[in-house]
């Protein structure tokens, strides 16, 4: 049953067979627990790691590297066999591994709800596991505590809960006991209701447990997240599609090599041995370690940024986001109530909310009475006080906390407040009243010589004594509470320095001031005061009746400091933030205004959600940037639609509720100040300083990578592309084999080694925030790679084979050298050449990826000690090259370099002519 909130308390109590003076016998905690089972989240069986291990195995990609091992065996190289094996299980296990943890979000689930509870058992409280608890148990709750299980509240005395990892809400919810009949309501309206996994933040009660285990709220999550399906990232589609075009492209060429080969009178031993090293050479298997390495890179870099990433495919996803879902608590904001303004009649007080630690001139009359009364009319305790670097750590309920940094930010510090106005009696906050009462001993008005408290007069001397001046009435009682109510127990107004009757025009006045704030959702508190002649004990009529209203203190949940530029950034990369929040429209509203996410003046609620067709939420999906009261459900609902379209979405978020959509998104990104274990375990990333700015340099990071392992993609591909032109044409001008095996493999080991790792690290390139992201669907060889692979290659091709037949036709026994130095050789220059998309070597700096720069230089000197150590010639079967035939060499190495480059030229150029217009 989950209409629990609109039954009054005696028909749940009926509903549920159980009694609330002995609560359930154990006899039927027996009975109902072996129909119910225990009070735990169950975890769905995982899947088996041999067959995760298969999975991987099976991939394209793994299957290539796996052939490819099978090749070099055949060869006897029994090193490069190591090598690529290791490279298959490191891959396979990194894959495993990311599968197995992402299967741990339910175990942190579990450990969120093993509360022990007081329950009442045969008219007896014991204190229990909540493992044990059934439906229909009697429990007892007080501050502190950890809500058990889903339960109906029969009786509360100021009770609070928090329940923002649920709601989105960063203010605690007010509990009452009756019941809510307004029909269908959303999780965060039930307020009659307790949900497993929230804390009670105040006040004590009693409450009926309707739901336990899987069929809690909180079970319900655990369940969304088991069934939400792991996306592959858009790395894995476009390698497994690479994968899948390199094995017939790898087939292809080895039938025509070796055909020729046979054709030309090659023996069949000499041609298998080069038909496979071609194969191997076409294969760059050293792709998925690179990728793994860059990623890795990637990874580390952002962990110096204070942006952890789980899973290493995210760092690249990070880089294709077109949508950011941001959660507003905790990630937009602040997750801390905070003081924005205070006003009194004839004067308004703003608080800047990124100003930590702020001192102010004096404040005096009725201002100084309305800040000395919000942190006197206080329970809240601050432990420490604010700085320009740290909050204020306080100990006590978030809206009282922020009233009493208030005060101390402005020189009213609580501590010696309560020296000159000790607290000698109190009437709590309940649900009926909506306000709350101290009653304190007015010894002084001074504050250590620096603030004077302006003390209204009693009303019976207003007309004649002095403010802030001894009266013979002893007490001052101070009471808080909502404005609209506070006026309704007011007569009279504090005005700067004197007292005046409570008119219809004052009365109207406050009232539009605290429509205006409230229009902007800010929560709005009134303050008022009265003298006493003695202290009475729990007489709130008594007390609360003809007060002196003093003014107004406007609250809110502010947003970051560096959001706003962070969304700004966002924009201009192409990327579009969206608000998603279990918050109250109205605030949704104002945050998205202020942080400029807001678009179309549209907020979408989850009541008018449900209310849409599919079709047409498909289309307003496309509009809407906020939306607000969304459970989890529709959060999962909001992602998939915008999936739907082609987007890459990113989630942010660091609440329970936020589990099944951070691990359906493409990539979930977690709290790690704020966030739950819950959210941290569903998510790719976790933001450590729970910066969203610290997000957008993890995009361009993820940009950046992505950029590198296309270059890489690039590079590697066309000089192979080289060399299969080399081996393929050769055989038409009637030359012999041009390259032995040997000597494609160390040019295979060149180019996959220090070169590629080097050139894994460029920095970004100067567009990188200023494009919309790349297409999700492109493929790894678009925006004209495959275009470059091919001509490239071709024109590196046909230079290498002129140059060898020329050497050749000569009688030079050098020719085949030649042609494995010069193929050698220009794989550095590539590297170099495709550092950028657009712009040349000589504008990015040729030292400006050093570690490229050191690559090169390695591989050079160990092709020249292939070249000419006698060891090395004799192993390579190459001959000494002499000085004019080396610089022929690395001349015609730089055909590739100056072909791209001449490329880029063009691009700059046509792009400069369509912007002169």
């Amino acid at each position: 049953m989950s209409h629990w909130y609109q039954l009054e308390a005696a028909q749940v109590v009926a509903a549920l067979d159980t009694n609330v003076a002995t609560g359930l016998s154990h006899q039927e905690v027996s009975r109902r627990r072996s129909q119910q089972g225990s009070n735990k989240l169950v975890e769905s069986a995982l899947k088996s790691p041999w067959l995760m291990l298969w999975e991987q195995l099976t991939g394209a990609t793994m299957l290539l590297l796996l052939v490819a091992a099978i090749v070099s065996m055949a060869l006897g190289d029994y090193k490069d066999t190591a090598a690529i094996l290791a490279i298959v299980a490191l891959n396979a296990l990194i894959g495993v591994n990311q599968e197995y943890r992402a299967g741990k979000a339910i175990a942190a689930l579990k450990k969120l709800a093993v509360p022990t509870v007081r329950v009442c058992r045969d008219g007896q409280w014991e204190e229990i596991s909540a493992h044990e608890l059934v439906s229909g148990d009697l429990v007892n709750l007080v501050a502190g505590n950890l809500v058990p299980a889903d339960c109906r509240l029969i009786e509360s005395n100021a009770l609070r809960v928090q329940e923002s990892t649920f709601t989105g809400e960063s203010e605690p919810v007010e509990k009452v006991v009756y019941g809510l009949t307004q029909g269908a309501l959303a999780l965060s309206d039930r307020r009659n209701m307790l949900y497993m996994g929230t804390v009670i933040t105040y006040g004590r009660g009693h409450a009926i447990v309707t739901e336990t285990g899987m069929q809690t709220e909180l079970g319900n999550i655990a369940r969304l997240v088991q069934e939400a399906d792991q996306e592959l990232t858009p790395l894995q589609h476009r390698l497994e599609k690479l994968g899948q075009k390199l094995v017939i492209a790898t087939l292809g060429v080895v039938v025509v090599i070796f055909g020729l080969g046979l054709l030309r009178g090659e023996s069949l031993q000499l041609m298998f041995l080069t038909a496979v090293s071609v194969a191997v050479a076409v294969v760059p298997e050293g792709l998925p370690a690179i990728v793994t390495i860059v990623l890795a890179i990637g990874s580390k870099r952002m962990l110096e940024k204070q942006a952890l990433i789980r899973k290493l495919p995210a760092v690249e996803t990070l880089g294709s986001v077109s949508v950011i879902c941001a959660d507003k608590t905790g990630t937009l904001t602040e997750n801390c109530m905070t003081v924005t303004v205070l006003e009194v009649i004839g004067q308004r007080l703003n608080l800047e909310p990124a100003q930590r630690a702020i001192h102010h001139e004096p404040l005096d009359g009725a201002m100084s009475t309305l800040v000395a009364g919000c942190a006197l009319c206080n329970d809240a305790l601050l432990l420490s006080h604010a700085t320009q670097a740290h909050q204020a750590h306080v100990l006590g309920d978030p809206t009282e906390a922020a009233l009493v940094v208030a005060a101390d930010r402005l020189g009213f510090a609580k501590v010696m407040l309560e020296q000159s106005f000790p607290r000698v009696g109190e009437i709590p906050f309940d649900a009926t009243r909506k306000r709350m009462t101290t009653i304190h001993q007015v010894i002084s008005s001074q504050l250590n010589g620096m603030q004077t408290i302006s003390i209204p007069p009693p009303l019976q001397l207003s007309d004649h004594v002095e403010p802030h001046t001894t009266h013979h009435t002893p007490y001052l009682a101070f009471t808080k509470g909502a404005v609209a109510n506070l006026l309704e127990v007011s007569s009279h107004l504090w005005v700067q320095d004197h007292v005046e009757p409570l008119q219809d025009e004052w009365r109207d006045r406050i009232l539009t001031s605290n429509s205006d704030l409230a229009a902007t959702g800010t929560r709005v508190l009134g303050v008022a005061c009265g003298w006493l002649e003695s202290v009475p004990v729990g007489q709130a009529r008594a007390v609360e009746q003809n007060l002196i209203f003093i003014g107004l203190v406007g609250m809110l949940d502010p947003t970051r400091v560096e959001v706003k530029q962070a969304v700004e950034t966002c924009k201009a990369a192409g990327i579009r933030p969206i608000m998603i929040t279990g918050d109250h429209p109205l605030i949704g509203r104002h945050i998205a205004e202020q942080l400029g996410i807001l678009t179309h003046d549209r907020v979408l609620t989850g009541a008018e959600l449900d209310q849409l067709a599919l079709e047409t939420f498909a289309e307003e999906v496309q509009a809407v940037s906020v939306y607000a009261r969304v459970s989890p459900e529709q959060k999962l609902k909001i992602i998939q639609a915008l999936q739907a379209h082609g987007q890459i979405v990113a989630m942010t978020g660091d609440g329970i509720n936020d589990a099944p959509a951070l691990r359906k998104a493409d990539i979930g990104i977690a709290m790690g100040r704020s966030g739950t274990d819950v959210a941290k375990e569903a998510a790719d990333m976790v933001l450590l300083d729970d910066n969203f700015a610290t997000l957008v340099a993890a995009v361009a990071e993820g940009r950046v990578l992505y950029d590198n392992i296309r270059k890489f993609i690039k590079y590697s591909i066309t000089g192979n592309a080289s060399g299969v032109w080399v081996m393929l044409l050769a055989p038409f001008l009637g030359m012999p084999l041009p390259l032995l095996p040997i000597q494609i493999l160390w040019i295979n080991l060149l180019a996959d080694g220090v070169l590629a790792l080097a050139l894994s690290v460029e920095p970004a390139e100067r567009n990188t925030m200023q494009r919309s992201p790349y297409s999700p669907t492109e493929n790894v060889f678009s925006r004209g790679v495959g275009r470059d692979i091919v001509w490239v290659g071709l024109v590196l091709g046909l230079v290498i084979v002129w140059i060898g037949y020329e050497y050749w036709a000569a009688g030079q026994a050098s020719w085949q050298t030649l042609i494995f130095s010069v193929l050698a050789f220009s794989r550095m220059s590539l590297a170099l050449a495709v550092r950028s998309d657009r712009d040349s070597l000589f504008q990015i700096g040729i030292f400006s990826n050093k570690p490229l720069l050191v690559a090169v230089v390695l591989t050079f000197l160990a092709q020249l000690a292939v070249v000419y150590v006698p060891s090395l010639q004799e192993l390579f079967q190459t001959t000494a090259l002499s000085f004019q035939e080396l610089m022929v060499g690395l001349a015609g190495s730089m055909t590739a370099f100056w072909a791209i480059e001449l490329q880029k030229l063009l691009v700059r150029r046509r792009s400069f002519c369509r912007h002169c217009g």
